[in-house]
């Protein structure tokens, strides 16, 4: 694919994507259809609120992934929540540290940021993640239901990752990227940046694993201790549903083909990489009221 003639997202080497093709018009983008909520399906949701890192919490560590690691990621993420979170980080730095969320939850929740390709800042970065960095207007971490059942609390330190920062190598297997717009939340798509009609803010929806094995809180993969309900929501044999994180990121951009995430160099800026990662450092009693407004169909 060729890159954007405007817009090569890499200055002088324009095969650092993204490509006009990774792009779409959000009316081109297919509905995306619920599981439907059953009987005995748990309802209500409960909203942490954290902030947009106005206070820049910023670094390229992911410890979960890479612990100990500076640069770990080679892209560089947005944090809310707790406020020491970096390479280093350990169950109980975090359970010292403070947090930017209301109600004491010390939960860490993190992303790659986004970047203004129109403009060369950061030019010299070593991994190509050119641009100005774009900070979210807006943060959503909504805590769901489950569509079959009742939800049972996260133990406290569960490590969650959704996506796959290298998916655009590795295959779309264990991908989950979400992109949509501002008054079109019922159309995501899972692979092309958005292009929104003007007034409307692009939209990263990362919908986070909620089947958990009931005794980790980690495993070698990131992934096999917490997984994914099958279409209808159900959990799968051996496994409990837990509270369903859905982050929901806005940003302001300019028009067009103009933004990028930041990624590993050689994911040239695929759209498909998005990613996110949460470790749970609720105190057990705010858990236990995320469990208990979404089993009994509550807003909070």
């Amino acid at each position: 694919p060729s890159p954007s003639p405007t817009q090569s997202g890499g200055g002088d080497d324009c095969d650092l994507g993204p490509f006009t093709d990774d792009f779409v018009n959000i009316r081109q983008v297919q509905q995306v259809n619920e599981a439907r909520i059953g009987r005995d399906g748990s309802r209500g949701s409960f909203v942490s609120r954290c902030g947009t890192n106005q206070n820049r919490h910023h670094n390229p560590d992911n410890f979960i992934v890479a612990p100990g690691v500076s640069n770990g990621a080679h892209h560089l993420h947005d944090y809310v929540g707790n406020l020491s979170t970096d390479a280093f980080s350990t169950d109980e730095s975090l359970a010292a540290a403070g947090t930017t969320c209301r109600q004491g939850d010390k939960s860490t929740y993190f992303w790659p940021v986004i970047r203004d390709r129109t403009s060369d800042e950061n030019a010299g970065d070593p991994d190509g993640n050119v641009g100005r960095l774009v900070l979210p207007r807006a943060v959503t971490l909504q805590f769901r239901g489950n569509p079959t059942g009742d939800v049972v609390a996260m133990p406290r330190f569960l490590r969650l990752i959704t996506g796959d920062a290298k998916a655009a190598t590795n295959g779309t297997a264990n991908a989950k990227a979400g992109w949509s717009c501002s008054g079109f939340q019922n159309r995501i798509s899972p692979d092309k940046y958005t292009l929104c009609p003007r007034g409307s803010q692009v939209l990263r929806i990362l919908d986070f694993p909620s089947c958990w094995d009931g005794q980790n809180t980690d495993s070698a993969n990131h992934r096999t201790h917490v997984v994914f309900p099958d279409q209808n929501g159900a959990c799968p044999q051996g496994t409990q549903a837990i509270p369903q994180l859905r982050m929901t990121l806005a940003y302001n951009v300019p028009q067009g083909p103009s933004y990028a995430v930041d990624a590993f160099p050689e994911q040239k800026h695929n759209p498909v990489t998005d990613h996110g990662d949460f470790v749970n450092v609720m105190p057990d009693r705010l858990m236990q009221t995320v469990v208990s407004c979404i089993n009994r169909g509550r807003r909070c």
